[in-house]
């Protein structure tokens, strides 16, 4: 399976510097989920317990209970994550998940899709 990560139009890849601001055993954590489903495929998020359905096809994987990343799926080969933050209250806030909608709607028109 391709995993991608959301980049600006410029080439920043976001996910990757979110990912470098984390301590060691937060990024290493990261980097197992993307390595694992570039391996394994959507079985492995059979295998991965926190993942929740945020609206249609955007969903969130909770890594080391404050991480989160925020994906779609467009179809068995090819997994975007869009977004991925830090909870900081009892659950991902607002303009995070506006924000990862807002990635999915793009991905969603340069695709000819539709996921939120």
């Amino acid at each position: 399976m391709s995993v991608y990560r959301y980049a600006t139009l410029g080439g920043k890849d976001l996910i990757a510097d979110y990912l470098k601001s984390l301590p060691k055993d937060e990024q290493a954590e990261g980097q197992l989920i993307m390595t694992q489903l570039e391996q394994k495929g959507l079985d492995y998020l059979k295998e991965i317990l926190d993942t929740r359905q945020i609206e249609k096809k955007l969903w969130e994987i909770k890594f080391l209970r404050k991480n989160r990343f925020f994906y779609i799926i467009a179809d068995v080969d090819n997994f975007y994550i869009v977004h991925a933050c830090r909870k900081q209250k009892g659950k991902a806030e607002k303009f995070e998940i506006d924000k990862a909608k807002q990635r999915a709607k793009e991905i969603g028109k340069e695709l000819g899709r539709i996921f939120v």
